[in-house]
């Protein structure tokens, strides 16, 4: 059975007054939707908060739910819309979160632990690669709100370019043109680092 057609057992169930089967999608999904929110929101005491809400909105709205798209893409735009309104409340500016980026559990491919060294990696090799990350981490704060939206959905939580035009309720070829243009800010921010000779040597 694929994740989707799980999602949809679960929704059927929710939606004849099973509240346990809402509680196994929070489960499944909640800390992708933090991780998402995290990129959005900087205070870190706040993610959790608008995360609940999400959840609890996503909960009031599901018998609305008609399953066009898939549970999830659903839900992260109900996330991505509660996190901007929370935004707009608090009137802060959304900035990368640095801790949500650089956590090692989530299996980011930003991230990297403080473990030993592993066969073949040099010091040098775990430097440049600590700095590459860091430069990623920094040009995706760099974008704009729209602009790492959309490549955080691509490239950190792998939704399709149709998923994607779903959750920013935009045209496919704007999501394109956004990831076209986050990708290149990336590539000129890394561009000095990888021409350098520990970039070379990484």
């Amino acid at each position: 059975m694929s994740d989707a057609d799980a999602d949809s057992l679960l929704v059927e169930r929710v939606k004849r007054g099973d509240k346990r089967a809402f509680e196994m999608l929070v489960v499944k999904y909640q800390r992708r939707i933090e991780r998402l929110i995290g990129r959005m929101i900087r205070d870190v005491d706040l993610v959790q908060d608008v995360a609940q809400e999400s959840f609890i909105r996503a909960y009031r709205a599901l018998p609305q739910f008609r399953g066009d798209s898939a549970f999830y893409t659903w839900l992260y735009r109900i996330a991505v819309n509660t996190a901007k309104k929370a935004l707009v409340d608090m009137k802060r500016d959304p900035v990368v979160l640095e801790s949500s980026l650089q956590s090692g559990e989530d299996g980011d491919e930003t991230s990297r632990g403080e473990s030993a060294l592993t066969d073949g990696e040099t010091p040098e090799a775990v430097l440049a690669s600590k700095e590459i990350a860091a430069a990623v981490n920094s040009a995706i704060e760099a974008l704009s709100e729209d602009l790492r939206q959309a490549v955080t959905l691509r490239e950190i939580e792998g939704l399709s370019y149709e998923e994607i035009a779903e959750v920013m309720n935009c045209p496919i070829g704007t999501v394109r043109s956004r990831i076209f243009r986050a990708r290149e800010a990336i590539a000129l921010r890394l561009r000095p680092l990888l021409e350098s000779p520990q970039g070379k040597r990484w």
